[in-house]
């Protein structure tokens, strides 16, 4: 819910009323039902509301506390506020609403900064101590709300969207070429950086202050997953029980709103047991799907389009249900205003999320999500297969870079980029951030299979799941919708990682034994095993369809192989091949042309570095040449 946005002048000049009012403004789609500004001195803070608890008056924010030490601006959602509530009561705090916000900002004022620590939901949060003259900003355990920051001479600004920074006279649009380099190799950004010059996205559970007598802040890193501490006493049907009841306990708490709440439902198993659990919630349970006009697509793609399994779910719980029906022109329409939204470029062909969180703002205000499942029960075997016999850290390494390198190898970036970004970066960067991950977490041991699928799962829940995070908020809060995750429930997430991998991964045993020199094509051997997930399959047995539990893992994404052959491919050549581009300042147009012809003439897949281009492209288009979206 809502969008934040801030000024702190470190020379402590006053905050101008107007540019604090056009920063807010400029995510005036995350709150469409209201607005506040609060200047006090050398610092602003400005709210845009989407109203989902207390609905009223009494929640609009910026917020005060009782004794009037504490000012926030909070975007997200508290699911343990009733009992953080109850704690404060009795310690004498006062409380004018019913709204999670009130109780963060009593919170803060009995506890300080470290009840942030202590908060069970998705959240960016800035609180102003007006006597200390402290300005703290901290964000949610997984990062599910974002919050970006850019810091230039003594100027500070924060704000949920970059787009808000823009409407800064002192802000100015630079491309950030070392992120280029990162988000060309990995299609996301696994540093803090992003694509604009001097901004910086808050990492998840931290916490920073900001002061004029501190001007050199710290991040204060609060939280981090630990796969490493299975608890090997642990039953399988032990397993299953514990997840079945906290996933229960948890889309409970996600229910929790003033207003509708539906469910997001492809054909697969965990926004499925998510919409069979919050049924049970409501009298008519609203859910949403989006496929696909199949009518020019072949190969594997063929089997893209989830809605008759989604249809299967919305029978077996009778829910109100709606379909959107996506096309190979919706691209062309969509693209820039997908852009436009994200900013931040990250993972995936990401349009089909736009529609689809269109579709379900027209009737609920609120929509469960099933991001999380896999990252925390092992949705993605086949990955994890490619190292778990590494022999030592340097060769788990070497196999996993080389796996995620998902659209130009190293050794191609000559070739990629123009001489002017050559000169700007180290074309090696990205190694070094891709074994920063691992590195940030002294625990992690190379030693054991097992292991290495720990370190993976570590991994992918710190990169690659940010960036679904960031995508679906970005895009849903675009049409003025709230997306909650109930696998990102803490209760969960602490169980989660201590159930061992031989529970989440059916074959793991089956694939110790696998020698793969006699094998061969260990690409084969990999891509036969769809395993994962096993412990929360077994949970959610007796809730769901057979079909649907035992259905094999298929992401959300359009058949745009096909589409970038055939109804699409004019676009794709008049948006990267035509005149004028505006990426080429920046991108050989030579390896583009070479890219397009290789997917449209000789059969080669390149579907997500074409996707990553016409991104990039129209990101120079918006931001670098102000274009208007038509």
């Amino acid at each position: 819910m809502c969008g934040i946005t801030g000024i702190f002048n470190f020379n402590k000049l006053p905050i101008s009323n107007q540019t604090l009012k056009e920063m807010t403004d400029a995510v005036a789609h995350r709150g469409p039902d209201g607005e506040g500004l609060f200047i006090d001195e050398y610092v602003g803070l400005g709210h845009r509301r989407l109203a989902i608890i207390d609905i009223s008056n009494n929640g609009a924010q910026p917020m005060t506390s009782n004794n009037e030490e504490w000012i926030i601006v909070f975007n997200g959602c508290i699911y343990n506020f009733p009992a953080l509530k109850k704690e404060l009561q009795s310690k004498n705090h006062h409380f004018k609403s019913n709204s999670d916000t009130e109780v963060i900002v009593e919170g803060l004022a009995e506890y300080g900064p470290a009840f942030f620590e202590r908060l069970d939901g998705m959240f960016a949060i800035a609180a102003w101590h007006k006597t200390k003259k402290e300005l703290w900003l901290s964000r949610d355990r997984y990062g599910v709300k974002p919050l970006y920051y850019f810091q230039q001479g003594s100027l500070f600004l924060f704000a949920s969207e970059i787009k808000s920074f823009m409407q800064h006279p002192d802000f100015k649009v630079e491309l950030n070429p070392v992120a280029l380099n990162e988000y060309f190799t990995f299609q996301n950004l696994f540093a803090y950086h992003t694509l604009f010059k001097g901004v910086t996205m808050l990492p998840p559970a931290n916490t920073i202050k900001i002061s004029t007598q501190e001007p050199d802040f710290r991040h204060h890193s609060w939280w981090d997953y630990n796969f490493t501490e299975p608890d090997n006493t642990m039953s399988a049907e032990d397993a299953s029980s514990e997840t079945e009841r906290l996933l229960t306990n948890a889309v409970k708490r996600q229910m929790v709103a003033d207003v509708p709440v539906g469910s997001y439902l492809s054909g697969g198993m965990d926004s499925g047991s998510l919409s069979v659990l919050a049924s049970k919630h409501v009298d008519r349970m609203y859910t949403f799907t989006a496929g696909f006009e199949m009518s020019e697509v072949l190969g594997t793609e063929s089997g893209f389009d989830e809605r008759v399994d989604a249809e299967l779910t919305a029978n077996f719980i009778k829910s109100e249900h709606y379909e959107q029906v996506i096309n190979a022109g919706d691209i062309r329409w969509s693209l820039p205003r997908v852009v436009w939204h994200l900013e931040d470029l990250r993972v995936g062909m990401s349009y089909p999320n736009y529609y689809i969180s269109r579709l379900a703002s027209k009737f609920v205000k609120v929509c469960l999500q099933g991001t999380g499942g896999d990252e925390l029960y092992g949705g993605y075997p086949w990955r994890y297969y490619r190292v778990f016999k590494s022999l030592n850290a340097p060769n788990f390494f070497e196999n996993y870079y080389g796996f995620w390198q998902r659209l130009v190898m190293d050794e191609d970036k000559p070739r990629l980029f123009q001489p002017n970004i050559q000169a700007q970066i180290d074309i090696n960067a990205p190694r070094e951030v891709f074994e920063r991950v691992f590195t940030f977490n002294k625990n992690l041991k190379y030693n054991t299979p097992e292991e290495h699928i720990q370190n993976s799962l570590y991994f992918e829940i710190k990169t690659f799941l940010p960036g679904l995070l960031l995508v679906g908020d970005k895009l849903a809060m675009a049409n003025g919708l709230e997306e909650r995750f109930p696998f990102l429930d803490n209760d969960l997430v602490d169980f989660a990682q201590k159930i061992p991998v031989k529970y989440k991964l059916a074959n793991l045993e089956n694939m110790k034994r696998i020698d793969e020199n006699i094998t061969g094509n260990k690409r084969a051997i990999f891509q036969q095993y769809d395993d994962g997930k096993n412990v929360l399959r077994n949970a959610m047995s007796h809730i769901l369809p057979e079909k649907i539990v035992n259905r094999k893992k298929q992401g959300f994404s359009a058949p745009d192989e096909s589409w970038y052959r055939g109804e699409n491919a004019a676009y794709v050549r008049e948006l990267l091949l035509g005149k004028n581009i505006a990426s080429a300042e920046f991108i050989n147009p030579d390896y583009v042309k070479q890219i397009v012809d290789e997917h449209c003439n000789k059969g080669i897949n390149h579907r997500l570095l074409l996707w990553s281009f016409m991104n990039f492209e129209w990101w120079c288009r918006l931001f670098l040449n102000n274009e208007k979206i038509k």
